[in-house]
């Protein structure tokens, strides 16, 4: 019996909106026509659906044609009608996919196939010394690539857009938060910098990873290529041949060591996680009692089906759940370090699915992220309000390290300590307090307490360090 889930990813038919397409899209909420673009977008989908892979394959066999071709491994008038011929529009994909439900395999239909448009005998050229591993785990590396490209694209623009946010806001002053509760007095650029060191260490992760992720694979039955004979010869093949295709050329066959693929898995999570932490921190400053920030509204956005006052974070929950399907997805990538032997493709079938998953959605958390933070509602008014939310018992550390230069900071803790318990459970201002203290009454003016208790002079370094990033 056919592998459905085999044939659904390889399946080469063209669709159409029709119920039947419907139904089938709903299958994958990637993929959904009324949900998709919440889950990615149609450049990266474009990356990875049937047609840009079957020409993947055939971009592989061409470049492979043409290495042997080059270095008289095949005749050169084959390799030549080969890179003629190797285009995905000329496949009959209807006949491909009957065969791939037949034979449970891949590439013997794509090279039947491919075979059948070649004049003259070039045909029986196509793939010569290749393994179907070869073929499918080379494609994949294309689709990386193409794929990384995008992301980076993506993350330059989320810097371009958290630099601006972090220059406008560096002074504006608003309450940093530990535990969930108030703490003491930030600036919102200082937040908004650290998103931004962050996702420059995530491009950084995703360039160095870039020459062990891009590798092409050639390596015959076994990865010895041993069907190639010469070993020079052998070797110059799979030089060329990556050259044609702009990869790196492998040291040695790697059928049996997906390391790299786990690795970018790896830096896609990292990146999809930085896009969730961004919109939870969103949502947590949304909720109403808060209302620092708000994701991006327009007249006609719809909260609720039953409350019509609601202005729900609903794109910030959406890059939520996209990163933890990315961690999720990631997962997957790490089972395929255990493999046995010299092939093994319990893993491969995995690698198929989860690829095209986190990088569709990766790139969905990005887009949908540089949306927020594009149009995001940063209101200052109601920062400004929510730091005097606590009457003063935010600059309890302020006020503890003043008086700790008279009494020493322990006792100076306990003291405030005091202070601010008393204040909290009795309900009355924070100043009041310290000014009926005798020990604190003693060592610090009224005016001095004053300053102490201005938030806005207690910002320590932040903007600093804002200007630090920036820099």
């Amino acid at each position: 019996m056919s592998n459905p889930v085999f044939i659904t990813r390889y399946s080469l038919l063209v669709t159409h909106y029709s119920l039947l397409s419907i139904h089938h899209a709903a299958m994958s909420i990637t993929n959904s026509i009324f949900l998709k673009d919440l889950y990615g977008t149609d450049e990266m989908r474009a990356v990875f659906d049937d047609t840009a892979l079957l020409q993947k394959w055939l971009d592989v066999e061409v470049a492979l044609a043409r290495a042997e071709g080059e270095l008289g491994v095949i005749p050169a008038a084959a390799a030549a009608e080969i890179a003629r011929q190797g285009r995905a529009e000329l496949m009959n994909t209807a006949r491909m996919k009957q065969g791939i439900d037949h034979t449970l395999h891949p590439i013997v239909p794509l090279i039947r196939e491919f075979k059948s448009v070649c004049a003259g005998d070039a045909g029986e050229y196509i793939h010569y010394g290749a393994t179907t591993q070869d073929i499918m785990d080379t494609a994949v590396v294309l689709q990386i690539k193409d794929a990384i490209a995008i992301i980076e694209r993506r993350l330059a623009a989320i810097e371009r857009r958290l630099t601006a946010l972090a220059q406008q806001h560096r002074d504006t002053l608003m309450a940093g938060r530990t535990h969930g509760q108030h703490a003491l007095p930030i600036t919102f650029g200082y937040k908004v910098a650290i998103w931004l060191d962050e996702f420059r260490r995530h491009r950084a992760r995703l360039a160095e990873c870039k020459p062990r992720v891009l590798v092409g694979q050639f390596g015959g039955a076994v990865g010895t290529l041993a069907a190639l004979g010469q070993a020079q010869t052998a070797l110059q093949v799979r030089e060329r041949m990556m050259a044609h295709l702009g990869l790196g050329t492998p040291m040695i066959t790697w059928h049996v060591a997906h390391d790299a693929f786990a690795e970018f898995a790896s830096v896609t999570a990292l990146i999809a996680g930085t896009c969730g932490k961004i919109a939870n921190e969103v949502i947590a400053l949304q909720k109403s009692e808060v209302w620092e920030l708000e994701e991006p509204y327009n007249h006609g956005k719809v909260g609720s089906s039953t409350m019509p006052h609601k202005r729900n974070p609903m794109l910030c929950e959406a890059i939520v759940a996209l990163a933890r399907l990315v961690m999720n997805s990631a997962r997957n990538a790490w089972d395929g370090m255990i493999q046995e032997h010299e092939r093994d493709w319990t893993y491969n079938h995995m690698e198929w699915a989860y690829v095209p998953d986190v990088c569709v959605m990766t790139d969905g958390a990005l887009a949908q992220t540089l949306r927020v933070l594009t149009d995001m509602h940063v209101n200052v008014a109601r920062m400004a309000r929510n730091v005097h939310a606590l009457g003063g018992l935010m600059l309890s550390e302020a006020v503890m390290f003043a008086l700790g230069k008279h009494v020493g900071k322990q006792t100076a803790h306990d003291v405030v300590y005091e202070c601010a318990m008393q204040a909290v459970d009795g309900d009355v201002p924070f100043r009041d307090v310290l000014l009926r203290d005798p020990i604190v009454s003693r060592h610090l003016s009224p005016d001095e307490i004053d300053i102490l208790l201005d938030p806005a002079r207690y910002t320590g370094l932040a903007g600093v360090m804002v200007d630090l990033v920036l820099a």
